[in-house]
């Protein structure tokens, strides 16, 4: 294997995810409640811009395109996604030699021809090299709309932290060394979370630039949860969640309330109760993180390194997506999934529900 730190593609963050699906409107509308607005359009094609700080959604209308099939199959989804790489013709040519499946877009006269092989659920992952202000893919194949901010503020989303893939109970090891294999991705955690009906398994994956972060999930053997459910209602493994980034979350979910996205059901008040013991010493206002929800982890090791974050409900179909802000933590969270069980426990037992011999 090679050495873990080296990048042979020359990967440098997500440059955009490619949204289709019979109800296109939908997702725009759904953009446009998240900060996102239409800056520009394709000069041939029916695609469509929305941006949010550095953040690109491309919504795909275009019939007869990848992303229209993509969207007829598996409803109002995520259909692809573009990585930033140093030279693209190098890397296309880096990623077949190890196996990566081909797919040819389309593309008029006059327009640049994007490489993209076949990821997650058969959606295209790009290769991008154009992405610098004035010279970007968008400079070129896109038309700006008259007198648009060409980076709004939005609720102050700036980045795509990660994304995540649900699988086929026993794919995750398929799709970890598809990562491996072609990007040199490693693992940077895995973590196995058992409720008392349920579980699931996550790897997540993360890219040598360190920008590009993708766990895999996968239904706990025997169960029927929340990763299966997702697959039968999606018709397929793909793009569960988005995880956008923003140095203020109180107020990005202020503004995200205010525009009428709903948000997934506060834990109960016992998890807060439990933050002092499980992160002490944390230093965030908890009466002001319960008020809206917002969950919290982290390590406390010298100076707290925290992760505060929060998630939408299905937002396009099984599909949502995660708002965060990191404090120095690098992980995904990983730690609330117990705490939240704990604390729903604790709950019960305070209420009756469950009977100690204490």
């Amino acid at each position: 294997m090679a050495d873990l730190f080296e990048n042979p593609v020359g990967l440098d963050g997500f440059e955009f995810v490619e949204f289709a699906g019979p109800n296109p409107e939908k997702i725009a509308e759904v953009f446009q409640l998240m900060g996102f607005e239409l800056v520009a359009k394709h000069r041939s094609k029916d695609v469509e811009l929305y941006r949010q700080g550095g953040i690109n959604f491309i919504l795909n209308k275009e019939k007869g395109s990848e992303a229209y099939y993509f969207g007829q199959e598996h409803g109002n989804a995520a259909a692809g996604m573009g990585f930033r790489v140093k030279n693209a013709h190098k890397a296309y040519e880096y990623v077949l030699s190890k196996g990566a499946k081909p797919m040819d877009i389309p593309t008029g006269p006059m327009e640049l021809r994007l490489p993209a092989i076949k990821g997650i659920g058969g959606a295209p992952i790009y290769l991008i090299d154009r992405y610098d202000d004035g010279l970007s893919i968008y400079d070129i194949d896109f038309e700006f709309l008259p007198d648009v901010d060409k980076k709004p503020v939005g609720h102050g989303f700036y980045e795509i932290d990660h994304l995540t893939h649900n699988v086929y109970r026993g794919r995750m090891a398929y799709w970890g060394r598809f990562y491996e294999t072609l990007f040199n991705f490693r693992e940077i955690r895995y973590f196995d979370i058992k409720g008392e009906y349920t579980g699931l398994t996550s790897r997540a994956m993360t890219a040598p630039d360190g920008k590009i972060r993708i766990p895999l999930n996968e239904e706990a053997a025997g169960g029927s949860g929340q990763i299966e459910e997702f697959l039968m209602s999606f018709n397929g493994e793909g793009i569960q969640h988005i995880a956008l980034r923003t140095d203020n979350l109180m107020a990005s979910v202020d503004s995200l309330r205010a525009s009428g996205i709903q948000l997934m059901t506060a834990p109960p008040e016992t998890y807060y109760d439990m933050l002092e013991e499980r992160l002490p010493g944390h230093g965030e206002k908890v009466d002001e993180l319960k008020a809206r929800g917002i969950l919290l982890d982290g390590t406390i090791d010298g100076a707290p390194r925290l992760l505060l974050q929060i998630f939408s409900t299905n937002q396009l179909g099984p599909v949502f997506f995660e708002f965060i802000q990191r404090k120095g933590d690098d992980g995904f969270g990983e730690g609330n999934f117990k705490a939240l069980f704990e604390s729903i426990e604790r709950d019960q037992v305070a209420r009756g529900v469950i009977e100690t011999n204490a």
